[in-house]
């Protein structure tokens, strides 16, 4: 079951976090679908309530989905529940983020390997493992993403396109692309980070905003579709993604309305970077067209307006940015540019874990 408990104005609150009451083990989420207005948290006790909020998008981004999956496993084990049924639950959740499944494979196989008895702490120690090396990588790509932009952009003040949230709310850090944002906003570098909307869900104006205002950064949000002008204007850098699946060939699922933005830094021959960590590569998928893209409920764009009864609606969660419109994909083990599939593979060769 799950419940919320409301905290403090103010308190920094993490995304996801293990507790052991007297009661037995909870899995704690900060429900982002009540941001930026609540900081509320939702009490996780089983496995079906942490389902729950993935889908619900309480609980969103790619790493700090194989973190909260990896968690759901050691719960799953913890209080009993079939660990299988709740490794097969978890890892379909979601299908495009490939680090969901990851993280919950790390605890499975921990638990697997230690055995009835010794499983439920394998477990635990695998998800805690896996939330640690997560926050790691945060820090490594930030300090990578902020060295390439000083080489991509020249006479410094950066003025950075985003779109959705790519921070600590998705993060077992200080996040992917809005992690690399905040290390040249506390250098100084930041002139000016632009926020798109990013709809339907709002997650730009709803958390990046949020984000941004918690860090003191200097930023604007924009309507997803006048970023056009912006680029017309020459008022863009660099522009800063995230991923929630990488294929081989350096393709890159993102939320949707990235691709669009690709082609525009193209024709404007401005920069655009994909800051993700190894775990979002799936060297097992060839290429952009094989990448499965979640299909949102239609009611998420119908409601944000009114709209004649019966209107059907196209809401895809992601699309896919081919290598060929990718100036750098930043890592933990370093950027990859060009981005090639031998490249990438070459990086990906360097992680750690399973």
């Amino acid at each position: 079951m799950g419940d919320h408990d409301t905290r403090p104005e103010n308190t920094v609150i993490p995304t996801v976090r293990w507790e052991e009451p007297p009661d037995g083990p909870v899995l704690v989420l900060l429900d982002q679908t009540r941001l930026p207005h609540e900081e509320v948290e939702l009490r996780c006790t089983d496995v079906q309530a942490l389902v729950g909020a993935i889908r619900s998008l309480a609980v969103r981004g790619a790493p700090v989905l194989g973190v909260a999956g990896a968690y759901g496993v050691a719960l799953a084990a913890a209080r009993g529940y079939d660990v299988e049924d709740a490794v097969d639950l978890l890892a379909n959740a979601r299908p495009t983020a490939v680090n969901l499944a990851y993280g919950v494979e790390r605890a499975a196989a921990a638990y697997r390997g230690a055995g009835q008895d010794e499983g439920p702490a394998a477990a635990l120690a695998e998800a805690r493992a896996v939330h640690a090396e997560d926050a790691a990588a945060s820090t490594a790509m930030a300090a990578h993403g902020e060295r390439l932009l000083a080489e991509l952009v020249s006479g410094g003040g950066y003025r950075i396109l985003t779109h959705c949230n790519t921070g600590a709310l998705v993060s077992g850090g200080e996040g992917t692309a809005l992690g690399v944002v905040l290390a040249t906003h506390r250098s100084g570098e930041l002139r000016r980070l632009w926020v798109d909307e990013t709809r339907p869900l709002l997650q730009g104006s709803r958390l990046t905003a949020y984000e941004a205002a918690r860090a003191g950064m200097p930023y604007t949000l924009l309507a997803d579709s006048a970023a056009g002008s912006l680029f017309a204007a020459g008022e863009v850098d660099a522009v800063l993604v995230g991923a929630d699946r990488i294929a081989a060939d350096g393709s890159t699922a993102n939320k949707v309305g990235s691709y669009p933005l690709a082609v525009l830094a193209h024709h404007h021959q401005v920069p655009f970077v994909v800051v993700a960590p190894t775990t979002t590569v799936d060297l097992e998928t060839p290429d952009g067209a094989s990448i499965e893209i979640e299909q949102r409920p239609g009611s998420e764009v119908t409601d944000l307006a009114p709209t004649p009864l019966g209107t059907q609606a196209y809401n895809p969660a992601f699309d896919v940015t081919p290598a060929a419109l990718i100036t750098a994909i930043v890592t933990e083990n370093g950027v990859i540019s060009p981005v090639t599939a031998d490249r990438l593979a070459a990086v990906c060769a360097k992680r750690t874990g399973v």
